[in-house]
């Protein structure tokens, strides 16, 4: 054990929670055994303030996504790149890590391009049945990639690749129903969670948000509402419209975003969620039954790729974005309400397709290095 105290590693991944909280998982797990711990991000992203907030040294890269189309935007971008690699270099020669953890997209591009310059071992995660363009492209020198699904296994090229979920937070494994209600003030009844990832889903807010009312007073249904920043002030003032007295009567908890997704789903009997990876993965590790609404416009169709791979498993009921109206929504969940069975099996599709060792296993790989 006295040798991790002598360790240093860098985590890279940043602008939606998808790369921040396995990145941040696997993170903790490492900074628990006394390693030194270095998050490496764009400070005008989200992982800059959860990083911060959890004690970790923020080292910047000013890197944004992929134009794609080749216009003067392309050249800027192809400079700030450029540029972004070179203080990536300088990081690691400076801090000198023993190994660096990179979760994919484009916040994690330039680090990886220079632990190939200056040959610092790397490991890479993606957590999508369709593996991102970053790890496509880059995953080939790698000493480890881990995966959530086995389906990927097929577009990486790398020969030292495992299967391992996702990295999720140890609380998913331990905390209780009962006390995760408890953390929140709720009540112990059936709760419905809506969210749309951590940037929210302006389709799913609208449609759910004019059954609030209707599934509060006819079926005594406790809910959590993640609308996203971006759509709060949107779906709060329709809110107020089509049901003036919900702050009174209590049986709803609004918020753009909540910092404790541990304590909301393991709250939850069922969700309704866009079909992120580690959404899934959360999902799946609090034992929910599960809508799943893919994002129709995700890059290389991920997301419809990972909900049906719960669907395949009897874990999840799916529906198109096109679909999701507000009478297709209410028919589904009435389905649910009047028949506990189907929800119990969907509940337990889910638990079998919970991983919750991942954090372990990747943490194995990079002590290795």
């Amino acid at each position: 054990m006295s040798e991790i105290y002598n360790r240093v590693y860098f985590v890279t991944g940043g602008g939606t929670g998808g790369h921040i909280y396995p990145a941040m998982a696997v993170a903790d797990e490492l900074s628990s055994e006394g390693a030194k711990v270095y998050y490496v991000g764009n400070r005008r992203n989200m992982e800059y303030q959860l990083a911060v907030k959890k004690g970790y040294k923020f080292l910047h890269v000013g890197v944004s996504g992929m134009p794609r189309k080749l216009n003067p935007k392309f050249i800027y971008w192809g400079i700030r790149l450029f540029r972004a690699i070179l203080y990536s270099i300088k990081y690691l020669k400076k801090y000198k890590p023993n190994a660096v953890f990179a979760t994919g997209g484009y916040v994690s591009a330039p680090m990886i391009f220079a632990c190939r310059i200056t040959k610092t071992p790397y490991m890479m995660h993606d957590c999508d049945a369709m593996p991102g363009l970053v790890t496509r492209r880059l995953s080939k020198r790698a000493k480890y990639v881990s995966l959530a699904f086995e389906k990927a296994k097929r577009y990486i090229p790398n020969k030292h690749t495992i299967i391992t979920g996702n990295p999720i937070r140890e609380d998913f494994k331990n905390l209780t129903k009962e006390s995760a209600r408890e953390r929140l003030g709720l009540d112990n009844k059936i709760t419905l969670t809506i969210m749309g990832g951590s940037q929210g889903a302006k389709s799913i807010n609208m449609t759910c948000v004019e059954l609030l009312k209707e599934l509060v007073a006819e079926y005594n249904l406790q809910i959590i509402f993640q609308t996203g920043r971006k759509n709060y002030q949107e779906v709060l003032d329709k809110l107020r419209l089509i049901y003036p007295a919900w702050e009174q009567d209590g049986n709803i908890l609004l918020q753009p975003y909540f910092d404790d997704m541990v304590s909301v789903l393991k709250s939850s009997d069922i969700v309704i969620s866009r079909a992120g990876s580690l959404s899934l993965s959360e999902i799946c590790a609090s034992g929910c039954a599960a809508i799943l609404v893919p994002y129709p416009y995700a890059a290389a169709n991920h997301q419809r790729l990972n909900a049906k791979n719960l669907l395949e498993n009897g874990a999840c009921i799916y529906v198109e974005d096109k679909d999701f109206e507000p009478n297709r929504v209410r028919e589904i969940l009435l389905s649910m309400l009047n028949n506990p069975t189907k929800v119990a099996y969907l509940k337990q599709n889910a638990l079998y397709l919970a991983k919750y060792d991942a954090t372990n296993k990747i943490a194995d790989c990079l002590r290795s290095l």
